[in-house]
């Protein structure tokens, strides 16, 4: 069996009084975790302390064998994890091609010095970064807008050009955090077809979503938090008969 890609330790994090993550342990191997808990449960601080945009209190994270504990975003974002968000933070005022250009890291023009010295170089990667970014618009049909603002975007297109501009990180793993919310079902189900594409060359996904159904028929593995700790974890059909669960969620069947 393949090491965790993921392994969180003892996480917590308070502000001031209120706490928000109480001693979370969680696991993730390699497919595709789902994330679920009602709301106030934890999952958006859990995300930020996985991901650099919050410091944990106590505890430990570690992606695929790496202590990662504190560590900022961009760091973490060079080891291999990336994340997405439930309001998706593309460059408004840019065209869709333009922020699919900025998103590949390690570009040889970061630096005005490579642009000076190393002009072959650059000119390459700068073709290489074109070529990449009209893969992955094509990839996620993206392409006929690419010289449209990404402003125009629908609610969908903004989630779908999120995850491209991610993916041109090159990660080995994806926090997503709700990528479904106010998309269409068409859209909807454009998207779930791309997170399959990717997970099965490889990619790892841990999944928060609001919609149960969705995350019992999409995940292999399903992780339930509960007031900041984890409440259970399994397949999806043990999870969803789970009396714990049900509870939680206000004794709703699940």
């Amino acid at each position: 069996m393949s090491d965790p890609m993921l392994e969180i330790r003892d996480l917590r994090k308070s502000f001031g009084g209120i706490t928000a993550l109480d001693g979370i342990d969680v696991t993730v191997d390699q497919g595709i975790t789902g994330l679920i808990g009602p709301n106030g449960a934890g999952k958006t601080t859990f995300f930020n302390c996985i991901s650099g945009y919050l410091e944990p209190d106590a505890g430990t994270v570690a992606f695929d064998g790496t202590d990662i504990t504190g560590d900022r975003t961009p760091g973490i974002v060079r080891e291999g994890l990336v994340r997405t968000f439930q309001i998706p933070r593309e460059l408004a005022d840019m065209t869709v091609r333009e922020n699919l250009l900025l998103a590949p890291r390690g570009q040889s023009g970061e630096a005005l010095t490579s642009a000076w010295f190393r002009g072959d170089q650059f000119a390459t990667d700068e073709r290489r970064t074109r070529e990449e970014a009209l893969e992955m618009a094509e990839f996620f049909e993206l392409d006929h807008l690419l010289e449209e603002p990404a402003s125009s975007l629908s609610g969908g297109q903004r989630k779908l050009l999120e995850l491209a501009r991610v993916l041109l990180t090159e990660p080995e793993m994806v926090l997503l955090d709700e990528p479904l919310a106010g998309v269409n079902p068409t859209l909807e189900a454009k998207i779930l077809d791309r997170i399959h594409e990717l997970q099965a060359q490889g990619l790892t996904f841990l999944f928060v979503e609001h919609d149960i159904e969705l995350i019992m028929e999409h995940c292999d593995h399903v992780v339930v938090m509960h007031q900041g700790g984890k409440l259970t974890e399994g397949p999806p059909s043990e999870v969803r008969s789970d009396e714990r669960v049900i509870d939680a969620y206000l004794g709703e069947e699940l």
